[in-house]
């Protein structure tokens, strides 16, 4: 195991640093950029399979891939809400890589404790394995109810969320986007201030905090912290389901880290795809209830002989195959809904113009948000030329 340690700390190490040189620029990622290092981080998870099946064995192959799929599929639902939160927080496309990249680097200290305590936990007695299926089982409930929720209430407002208030209560905090920053000094003050009117120079005075301040905080901050303490709520439902597949910390941790490493990449093909993947996060969810099902099932059978222990190949091809069908349910129901229907004189139906209108207003949004961070930066650098030609 300590070789496996050391190849798995080489592929992390390898894997960061080619991200952050290849992603170092603000730039927006377009689609076939996304679908390319995607398929780059899904072909270096199976490099490390490889080499699992190479030093340990078929079991070690088969847990890993397992515990990959599973945290892969069970991330698209936090990916979806991170969508939520940079649209609520109007970020633009072009920082957005930017904070995904320091919320992975956030992700992969707080699932390595959590992958410490809970393997730790499920080692203690078959009957954690109850509690954690029962948690996992739960996560399904929940899961249900947030889809019903949405449809109800639509968008969520953020200035409620936990973090958005500890933010305000140890920070000042700028009105606007200050470039890619997520912190700006006292001294930017007097010449960033001359940017802001109305509502935002208001809201500016009203923080008494400035006075005392050295930082002040970005809204872009504001945003990564909120999909931080998301991401750590989404971690107490993904990492039972992942240590159910194994109690082996490296297993799980590695796994969920090559799961991990892809998902910004993923984001923005999801960006692209969200609306026609519509029974993805219901596979998911019966994933879950397959997963919650088979830790109850291995306790029971270690603690009093019924049930069974459900093999990790086995384990593998239930993942895969349920959540195969989600994607080309989703294909197919998408496929039928384009397809013409023929129309007759007695029965004719309007086109429908929806869908259109949706795609124009999200690209006019988009690009109006760009139009306004452009303006912001020309404001901001007219601002510093003003600054050095009234110096002494």
């Amino acid at each position: 195991m300590g070789l496996d340690l050391i190849v798995f700390l080489l592929f992390m190490a390898l894997a960061l640093f080619i991200d952050f040189k290849a992603h170092s620029h603000d730039q927006v990622m377009g689609l076939k950029s996304a679908i390319g290092w995607s398929l780059f981080w899904v072909a270096t998870a199976l490099l490390f399979a490889a080499y699992l099946y190479w030093h340990d064995g078929a079991t070690s192959m088969s847990l890993f891939l397992t515990g990959y799929v599973l945290e892969k599929a069970l991330s698209v639902d936090n990916l979806f809400v991170m969508m939520a939160i940079f649209a609520w927080f109007k970020v633009p496309e072009i920082y957005r890589h930017r904070v995904l990249y320091y919320g992975i680097i956030g992700a992969i200290v707080f699932r390595l404790i959590f992958v410490l305590v809970g393997s730790g936990l499920m080692h203690l007695s078959a009957y954690v394995e109850i509690v954690f299926g029962l948690l996992v089982g739960y996560s399904c409930v929940v899961m249900v109810k947030n889809q019903e929720k949405e449809e109800d209430t639509g968008e969520e407002d953020y200035s409620k969320h936990l973090a958005y208030r500890l933010v305000y209560k140890f920070f000042p905090v700028y009105p606007k986007l200050v470039g890619h920053d997520f912190f700006i000094k006292k001294e930017q003050l007097s010449s960033l201030e001359r940017n802001l009117e109305g509502q935002e120079a208001s809201e500016l005075h009203h923080q008494s905090a400035f006075a005392k301040a050295k930082i002040i905080a970005t809204p872009l901050f504001l945003c990564l912290a909120v999909i931080e303490l998301s991401d750590v709520m989404f971690a107490f439902d993904s990492v039972p389901a992942v240590i159910a597949v194994s109690k082996e910390p490296l297993i799980i941790y590695s796994a969920m880290m090559f799961a991990i490493l892809g998902l910004r990449s993923l984001y923005f093909v999801l960006e692209v795809l969200k609306g026609h993947l519509i029974y993805l996060e219901k596979s998911v969810i019966v994933v879950l209830a397959f997963i919650s099902l088979k830790l109850i099932l291995a306790a029971t059978d270690q603690l009093f002989g019924v049930g069974v222990d459900i093999s990790p190949t086995i384990s593998l091809y239930i993942v895969l195959g349920v959540l195969g069908a989600g994607v080309l349910l989703s294909l197919f129901k998408g496929k039928q809904e384009r397809a013409p229907t023929p129309s007759s004189p007695d029965h004719f139906e309007e086109p429908s113009v929806e869908t259109p209108k949706q795609e124009v207003a999200d690209f006019t949004h988009t690009r109006l948000n760009n139009c306004e961070h452009k303006i912001q930066e020309l404001e901001d650098r007219v601002s510093k030329l003003e600054e050095e030609k009234h110096k002494p």
